[in-house]
């Protein structure tokens, strides 16, 4: 049943990605990978408040649990894509936004992180 859990997961977070991404890049026209920043940012807030929530303040079944947090939030967040689209700031030889999108999105994150952590034990 935990790999029903993980599909359906998976499914809605790459579904929410691929929206989220479009929306951002709708209002935000560059060459900045703005919207992968932003899922990450958004991902990295939900995936720690979800994770405590559903571990310190929720009764949720464990296959539920993983469902959410490594089908949905697994497929929704994009380090992978983060990576990829890094080097390619790189490679084009743009190594100042390189440099601040790396920077942004592990600060940004983090904090995001911490956010999500705060904000699910203050509940």
């Amino acid at each position: 049943m935990i790999y029903v859990y993980l599909a359906v997961g998976g499914i809605l977070g790459v579904w929410a990605r691929y929206g989220l991404t479009k929306v951002v890049h709708g209002v935000v026209t560059s060459d900045f990978p703005f919207g992968t920043l932003v899922v990450n940012v958004v991902g990295s807030f939900v995936l720690a408040f979800l994770f405590v929530l559903t571990l310190e303040k929720l009764t949720i079944p464990p296959p539920v649990r993983t469902g959410i947090l490594t089908g949905g939030l697994g497929a929704f967040t994009t380090f992978s894509t983060f990576i990829m689209e890094t080097l390619v700031l790189f490679e084009r030889g743009e190594a100042v936004k390189a440099a601040v999108y790396l920077v942004a999105s592990v600060v940004l994150g983090l904090l995001a992180a911490f956010a999500g952590l705060y904000l699910s034990r203050k509940l």
